[in-house]
């Protein structure tokens, strides 16, 4: 048995693969009573490490053992539940066809350009009914649960109007209302250009003028997106027009994040690292100025998550994946995601997105096992209460039948999953 509790916070540089393991074959840990042992109460770890240790700290919080359910993780690996701190839940309709048009050499951006990708979703999920789109929601947010997600955050962007985009982030909301994952919803307002500003000499301008003046205010009232992302990319939103969006919501009180550098190098890891972003995604063209401006604002104690989405990558026929290994080595902590959304990462899988990041991106299982816990705890802003398991923090865990952590990746696909734990109760266990 192997317990990975990620303790000790933000992973980065060297740190990134340490997992502050215990283990059932060490000194003192090798068999009940002396072996490794998580407990919670009242939804909140309490006591985390050898069993008599834990029992003792029981005792001393009055917490008598008779109130506690036993899970037995005998020759499991136990961790934090996993986080995707990335991804674009709510839609309607399918992008199939895309798939052939890449394989066929369309872009993209050449499929966006044209009125498909991302467009073809804001018209199938605007004309969708609310209980569709919370149908569907449920419906991958289970797939993500049995794969150890306990927590996702879920964007808009699909809307592209003030109602639309309102209505996206309260259905992101009812998701996280009805559990079991906590969902944390994030404003894309700036996702695309809508479809109503596409034909205007001024389209990029305009649009943003609408998401600036419109949208942005009126998801500062409603109060459900603690986040404004926006897609700065070539012929998107670039490096200048995404800086005023993002000031505005700075003073909104918002916490920020960006779609950087997917494509080609558009400045965003720079404007990330400029503005105190949360996060900088993708990543996948970032230069050698963009991984600068990551590495001095880490080094200056104000680091910035790159959060890396390989499967993305792969099903967009990419030549180029984020450069991880080059992120890690200069002491900008990574995180992974799986970018869910059905045009360019049909995959619900953060499991597998794991096993990507170390084919793909040349990760260690251990440093890949960090960035979907506790980095990625850090790349949505909870790293005080997600994440890693230590007293005070949510008793989310999973148990995964395997023996060691590094086998997560290993079994490319399989259905792993023993028994997930969400608040200290259990929401999944496999047949």
């Amino acid at each position: 048995m192997e317990v990975a509790t990620l303790a000790g916070g933000l992973r980065r540089g060297s740190t990134q693969a340490e997992l502050a393991l215990l283990r059932a074959d060490e000194a003192g840990m090798t068999d009940d009573p002396s072996g490794p042992a998580v407990a919670a109460y009242e939804g909140r770890i309490v006591a985390c490490g050898a069993r008599d240790n834990v029992d003792r700290q029981l005792s001393a919080l009055g917490i008598p053992m008779g109130q506690l359910s036993i899970i037995d993780a005998a020759g499991a690996t136990v961790t934090p539940g996993l986080i995707d701190p990335h991804t674009h839940l709510l839609f309607a309709g399918t992008r199939q066809a895309e798939l052939q048009l890449r394989l066929r050499g369309h872009t993209y951006l050449d499929i966006l350009a044209a009125g498909g990708g991302i467009l073809q979703t804001v018209r199938e999920t605007r004309a969708a009914a609310g209980d569709d789109l919370l149908a569907s929601g449920r419906r991958w947010l289970g797939e993500m649960l049995r794969h150890g997600v306990t927590t996702a955050e879920v964007k808009s962007g699909y809307g592209l109007s003030r109602d639309e985009e309102l209505r996206l982030l309260e259905l992101a909301a009812q998701l996280g209302r009805d559990g079991p994952l906590d969902v944390v919803p994030t404003f894309l307002g700036a996702h695309a250009i809508a479809p109503e500003y596409r034909d205007r000499t001024d389209a990029a301008e305009a649009y943003l003028d609408d998401v600036i003046e419109q949208q942005l205010p009126a998801v500062a009232e409603q109060g459900l997106a603690a986040s404004c992302d926006v897609f700065c990319e070539r012929g998107v939103f670039e490096a200048p027009a995404a800086r005023r969006l993002l000031e505005a919501a700075r003073g909104l009180g918002m916490r920020l994040r960006l779609h950087a550098d997917e494509i080609h190098p558009s400045g965003g890891a720079e404007l990330a690292a400029a503005m105190g972003a949360l996060s900088a995604d993708h990543l996948a063209a970032v230069d050698r100025e963009g991984i600068d401006a990551l590495a001095s604002s880490a080094d200056g104690g104000n680091p910035v998550v790159a959060t890396l989405l390989p499967a993305t990558s792969l099903y967009l026929l990419g030549e180029r994946y984020a450069p991880a290994r080059e992120l890690i080595d200069r002491g900008v902590p990574v995180a992974l995601g799986s970018d869910f959304n059905p045009g360019s990462s049909p995959t619900p899988n953060l499991q597998l997105v794991l096993s990507l990041a170390c084919l793909q991106l040349r990760m260690s299982p251990a440093e890949a096992l960090a960035a979907v816990t506790i980095n990625a705890a850090a790349a949505l802003d909870l790293g005080l209460s997600h994440g890693s398991l230590e007293p005070g923090k949510h008793a989310d865990l999973v148990v995964w039948d395997v023996p060691s952590h590094d086998l997560l990746p290993y079994w490319l696909g399989a259905d792993l999953v023993r028994t997930v734990i969400k608040r200290g109760r259990v929401v999944y266990a496999r047949d």
